[in-house]
């Protein structure tokens, strides 16, 4: 299918113009992009449905210096309009969301003859709930009799009462508009302790029975977003909208053209968002509130009322719901399940293949039947009070009740559910063949590229023959012990993201653009399709950099007496490495796999290199760079220690850095409950984890660490791995051929 001519003619204008308006010449691989998302975004054009919709998704792998963001801006926002869809753009870091609404939006505007508008979508949390303000300021001056305890709130009275000049300010600024009631517009930071005491959530809002409701600063912005061409949001606002059926926050999936940039961080951002989580203690906390708000709401509900006997069951129902969370946790206290650290107060516990023992599965039951039940009760008491805003549906409560109550019990409804969820989760069919279940698409992807001698997770056949099943869920306990308490908190989580995101999200968008530098692994997109779910049909693209990689930096392996599985005499050996190395560099970072093993190697040289060393944990994150930056500009020497973090998120360009040191092959054993659960499916199943995802995972972290060097075409320097098993072991060959075709020099 083709672009409709005059869509083709309005984005090849719109370039040429903006190219010709910034003083700038076209590049290779930015057109190229542009070329395969506009005919991707053809097979919208062409189609003949009532609801036309693109075939599969569009993903392109773009370096640094590709111009990603012009590119899919110039593609998707003419075919947007001209379909009457919402352009969704989702980042995963606020600094890109920032400089997309910040630079790259009014730049196309200035310098083109699109016609488009945008707005800065965010999730209610970041913005002022008035009714949760005007709480806080009169409870505080309040007697407590008859008013909102402060109980219920997740600060002491203490802690409020020191908090009241902060909300007063905050009422005095925002009544006279010289704030938004937006968080991240508020003149210093806010403690979240304290901004959650005036904020809301979608369960407990009243909407447009709200008495604020045409003042309100979250209905404000949403009010935008529907006369909005282009809504800039977050991976986490998408999904919490997915969550919610689509359409609650965002526009409807199939009202919309998603561009998911950073997109290699999707599949992990779904996998938090539909985990479980449910602690004994914590849970038993909100249940005594709620028995304590069940108290206080009486009087104000007539007896021999819907409302009245629903109280009585809802307390029946938090008591049967406390009684079973007694049984868990007598049940953990009898079992002492922990493999270690629970004399250190911090242990862990994963069920092997998400099985649970019989008992703890028969009180998982248990506990999901009475959760059910205060969730019907909980909810029936919330449609009486929404009742109460409405005078035309003749319910029993008052308005003023209604008000008073129903933020309270809406938050109580939304946390039962969030419970029951666990309950559910540990005790659905283990085979994760539910629909939100997740696990991987057994049927290959059209189109995949040619091998390059790794292994993948699994296809339709296993190694055995055995047919393929899906992964089932990880389940598992922590315990936590402080000076005075104590917490044991139960967990579910999907191992791979792929159904969510398939029925959620790819089968329901009107089209779906994904982009980042880093979406291949060992050269290869199946670790994505996998991970992400992305349909058969969906398109691929790698676009070729513009950087000379051979003449602008060099790779090298140099000899090491030692390997990194020898800990202990590899720390020894960096130790007397690492001075050699940055002797003939000014702006060095060094990227370890393991905290402790940089800290280490700092205490011993730092006293030998006095103020030449910076950790990325020394100070804050923008605080470490900061003074970096500063000795690189006074003409001193700086070199930077950091983790994973700083392999991918930061940005040096220029004589900012000009070697990178990377101690060791970022392969991550799988000790959290999701990979250990993942990496036994396949060993179960006859495959090998190691070369079916730690090599893989290990591959795009790599290509990340390398990234930082060359950020512009006028960057130089060298990269340097220090661990030999990339040229002596049988996969690190695989790692190499993955990299950019930098000049090597390995000896």
């Amino acid at each position: 299918m083709a672009l409709a001519p005059e869509l083709k003619e309005e984005i090849q204008t719109a370039y040429r113009d903006f190219l010709a308006g910034k003083g700038i010449k076209a590049r290779y691989g930015q057109r190229l992009m542009i070329a395969q998302i506009a005919r991707y975004l053809g097979s919208i054009t062409d189609a003949e449905e009532d609801t036309p919709k693109a075939n599969g998704t569009c993903v392109v792998e773009a370096g640094t210096g590709t111009g990603k963001t012009l590119a899919y801006l110039l593609a998707a926002i003419p075919v947007a309009r001209a379909l009457d869809k919402t352009l969704v753009i989702a980042t995963a870091t606020v600094a890109l969301q920032d400089q997309i609404v910040s630079k790259d939006l009014p730049d196309l505007l200035a310098h083109t003859d699109l016609g488009f508008n945008w707005s800065l979508a965010k999730g209610r949390g970041r913005y002022l709930c008035m009714v949760r303000l005007e709480q806080q300021l009169h409870a505080q001056g309040h007697d407590g009799s008859d008013t909102l305890p402060l109980v219920f709130e997740d600060v002491s009275a203490e802690e409020a009462s020191a908090a009241r000049p902060l909300y007063e300010d905050m009422l005095s600024k925002y009544a006279s508009g010289k704030w938004d009631g937006d968080r991240d517009h508020w003149p210093t930071p806010l403690p979240d302790d304290l901004w959650r005491q005036v904020t809301t959530d979608h369960r407990q809002c009243t909407n447009r029975h709200c008495p604020y409701f045409d003042s309100c600063a979250f209905f404000e912005a949403r009010d935008k977003l529907e006369d909005a061409d282009v809504v800039v949001a977050n991976h986490d606002l998408v999904l919490a909208d997915l969550a919610l059926g689509g359409g609650a926050i965002l526009p409807e999936p199939e009202q919309t053209l998603y561009v998911f940039d950073e997109a290699h961080h999707l599949p992990d951002k779904a996998l938090n968002h539909f985990a479980a989580s449910v602690p004994l203690h914590g849970s038993q906390q909100w249940l005594k509130q709620l028995s304590q708000a069940l108290v206080k709401i009486q009087p104000h509900i007539g007896a021999d009322t819907t409302s009245s006997r629903t109280l009585t069951r809802i307390s029946e129902a938090a008591r049967e719901v406390s009684g079973c969370l007694d049984r868990v946790e007598d049940y953990f206290e009898q079992a002492q399940p922990w493999d270690e650290g629970v004399d250190r107060g911090n242990a862990q516990h994963r069920y092997p293949q998400g099985e649970l023992p019989e008992l703890l599965a028969e009180l998982a039951g248990e506990c999901r039947t009475v959760t059910a039940g205060l969730v019907r009760q909980l909810g029936v008491l919330v449609e009486e009070l929404q009742k109460g805003f409405d005078d035309r549906r003749g319910g029993e409560l008052d308005r003023e009740t209604a008000e008073t109550w129903f933020p309270l019990m809406g938050g109580f409804h939304g946390r039962a559910e969030e419970q029951l969820r666990l309950w559910v989760a540990w005790t659905e069919d283990l085979s994760g063949d539910t629909p939100e279940s997740a696990g991987p698409d057994t049927k290959q992807p059209a189109g995949s590229e040619a091998g390059t001698g790794s292994a993948e997770l699994p296809g339709p056949e296993s190694t055995s023959g055995a047919k393929t099943t899906n992964p089932p869920a990880a389940r598992w306990a922590t315990y936590q012990r402080w000076e005075h308490a104590e917490e044991i908190t139960l967990y579910s989580s999907p191992v791979l993201a792929n159904r969510l995101l398939r029925n959620r999200l790819w089968n329901r968008a009107c089209a779906a653009v994904l982009t980042s530098a880093t979406l291949t692994a060992l050269g290869r997109f199946d670790r994505l399709k996998i991970r992400a779910g992305l349909p058969d049909s969906s398109e691929f693209l790698v676009v070729p950099s513009a950087f000379r990689y051979a003449e602008m930096a060099t790779l090298e392996v140099p000899p090491m007496s030692v390997l990194p599985t020898d800990a202990e005499a590899y720390t020894d050996a960096l130790i007397e490495k690492l001075p050699e190395l940055w002797a003939t560099g000014e702006a060095v970072l060094v990227l370890f796999s393991s905290r402790r093993q940089m800290q280490e190697v700092q205490e011993k040289l730092s006293p030998q290199y006095p103020e030449l060393i910076t950790s990325q944990d020394d100070y804050a994150r923008q605080e470490v760079l900061r003074h970096h930056r500063e000795r690189i500009d006074a003409g001193k020497p700086s070199v930077l220690f950091g983790v994973a973090s700083f392999a991918e998120g930061i940005d040096l360009p220029g004589r900012y850095l000009d070697h990178v040191v990377i101690t060791r092959l970022p392969f991550s054993v799988p000790e959290n409950p999701i990979d250990a659960t993942l990496a036994e499916w396949v060993t179960v199943r006859g495959g090998n984890p190691f070369m079916e995802i730690t090599v893989p995972d290990a591959s795009v972290r790599l290509v990340q660490a390398v990234g930082r060097l060359l950020r512009s075409e006028s960057d130089r320097g060298r990269i340097t791995i220090l661990d030999r098993r990339i040229v002596t072991r049988r996969y690190g060959q695989l790692l190499l051929d993955a990299l950019p075709p930098f000049r090597q020099i390995i000896q």
